[in-house]
C-alpha cells in the first residue's frame, strides 16, 4: 500500500452514489443499542460541565477498546465529574454517522470510511475528528493449502467485510500494486473479491466459499483459529506502520456549545489509552469483560490475544493516513476525489496532550480554521 503511488485516471463513481457504500468502516450490520445500564454513575454531589450529559457512541469490537475500557473503567466519568456519560453500541459506520446528525449521539468512535464520507456527504457541517485511538488490526489472512505467498493470492477468491469499506479499499489498493486488475463494483478481475460481512466469513472459510480474507480483528484472529494462516499485516504496508483504523469525532454543533465536555472526553480518552498500554493484560480483560456484556460472549484467549497484540492504542489520530485511505478510494473508482480540509479540529486534544506533559498532533494540512 504505497501512499507514494500517484492516483491513475480510472473511472470515477458519482459521490451520491458511492456514499452509501462507503459508509461501513468494519460493518457487523447497522443495529445500535442503548447501553446506559453498563454506563457508571456520575458521583454524587460532583460539579456538573456545561451540560448535563454527554452521549457517545462506539463498536462492541476490539478497535474500539479506548471506548470500551473507558466507560467500563470509570475513566471518562472521572473527567466528566457530575455530567453523565449516556453510551450506545452501533455495528456499523451508517447507523453511527446518522445518531450523530440525529443528536441520537455527540461523540463517536468510528472508522476512516465512514468520517471520510460522513464529513463529505455534509459538505464539512456536520462532524469534526478531534482525536484518534486506535491503529492496525487489519490482516490478510489465507488458507495455507491453497495460498503459500503473496503470489499465490492470484487466482483465488478473498473476502473483505463490504464494497467500498475500510478494508476492501485497502485490498484494491494492494492488488493494484501487485499489476493485477479487478473491476471495483463487482469485485471480478485477476482476485475474486468477495465481499462478505464479517459475522459470517468464518463460516465463508470453514466451508471453503473464499480462500483468505482481509479482515479487522477479531475476525482475522477467528479465521486463524480455524486453520488460516496470517500472510500479511496491513500494517507492515505504512510507515512506521501505522495506519487510523478508530478516530474520535464530534458534532460540530457540540464541539460549539460544549467544549469543556469535549476537552474532559478526549482527557479520558488520553488518560484509557495511557491505562492500556501501561497495564496491557488488565486491559484486555477488561475490554472483553466489556464485549461480554454488549454481545453475551466473551472472546476466547485463541482469538483474544493475537488481535490483541495487532492493535495500537493512540491518540494521535494520523491525519496523513487518513489522507491517503481517501486517495486510493479514489484511485480505485469508488469515491470522487474529497475537500477533507476542515475535518480536524484538534485544539482540544493538543491542549489536553500538553496539560498531559505529553507532545501533540498534527492535522497533515486538514485542520479547521
Amino acid at each position: 500500500m504505497s501512499a507514494a503511488r500517484p492516483l491513475t485516471a480510472l473511472r470515477t463513481l458519482a459521490v451520491a452514489a458511492t456514499l452509501p457504500l462507503l459508509l461501513t468502516a468494519c460493518g457487523y450490520g447497522s443495529r445500535s443499542t442503548d447501553d446506559g445500564k453498563q454506563t457508571p454513575a456520575a458521583a454524587a454531589g460532583a460539579e456538573k460541565l456545561s451540560a448535563d450529559q454527554v452521549k457517545i457512541g462506539y463498536f462492541p469490537n476490539l478497535t474500539h477498546a479506548t471506548a470500551l475500557v473507558g466507560v467500563q473503567e470509570g475513566l471518562f466519568q472521572k473527567e466528566l465529574g457530575g455530567t453523565t456519560i449516556k453510551a450506545s453500541t452501533f455495528n456499523a459506520g451508517p447507523s453511527e454517522i446518522e445518531a450523530l446528525n440525529a443528536g441520537s449521539i455527540d461523540i463517536g468512535w468510528i472508522g476512516p470510511s465512514p468520517a471520510i464520507n460522513g464529513y463529505t456527504r455534509s459538505g464539512g457541517k456536520n462532524l469534526r475528528i478531534v482525536g484518534g485511538s486506535a491503529s492496525g488490526g487489519v490482516k490478510l489472512v489465507v488458507d495455507p493449502k491453497k495460498i503459500k505467498s503473496l503470489k499465490d493470492v492470484k487466482g483465488k477468491k478473498i473476502a473483505t467485510p463490504q464494497l467500498g469499506n475500510t478494508q476492501d479499499v485497502a485490498f484494491l489498493n494492494w492488488i493494484a500494486d501487485q499489476g493485477w486488475k479487478v473491476d471495483p463494483q463487482s469485485g471480478k478481475g485477476d482476485v475474486s473479491v468477495v465481499r462478505t460481512d464479517n459475522k459470517i466469513t468464518p463460516d465463508a472459510y470453514k466451508s471453503g466459499s473464499i480462500d483468505g480474507a482481509w479482515v479487522p480483528e477479531p475476525t482475522a484472529s477467528k479465521l486463524v483459529a480455524e486453520g488460516a494462516k496470517v500472510l500479511l499485516d496491513e500494517s507492515s504496508l505504512w510507515p512506521g506502520k501505522k495506519f487510523v483504523i478508530t478516530n474520535i469525532i464530534v458534532s460540530q454543533k457540540f464541539l460549539k456549545e460544549h467544549p469543556d465536555v469535549v476537552e474532559a472526553v478526549l482527557r479520558g480518552s488520553v488518560r484509557t489509552n495511557a491505562w492500556i498500554n501501561a497495564n496491557p493484560e488488565k486491559a484486555k480483560a477488561s475490554a472483553n469483560s466489556a464485549l461480554q456484556k454488549l454481545s453475551g460472549k466473551a472472546l476466547p484467549a485463541a482469538v483474544l490475544d493475537p488481535a490483541w497484540k495487532s492493535i495500537a492504542f493512540l491518540d494521535d489520530p494520523l491525519a496523513s493516513t487518513l489522507n491517503t485511505e481517501a486517495q486510493q478510494a479514489v484511485t480505485a473508482g469508488l469515491l470522487e476525489k474529497p475537500d477533507l480540509k476542515g475535518i480536524y479540529d484538534l485544539t482540544p486534544l493538543n491542549k489536553v496532550l500538553k496539560a498531559e506533559g505529553k507532545g501533540t498532533v498534527d492535522a497533515a494540512g486538514l485542520g479547521a480554521q
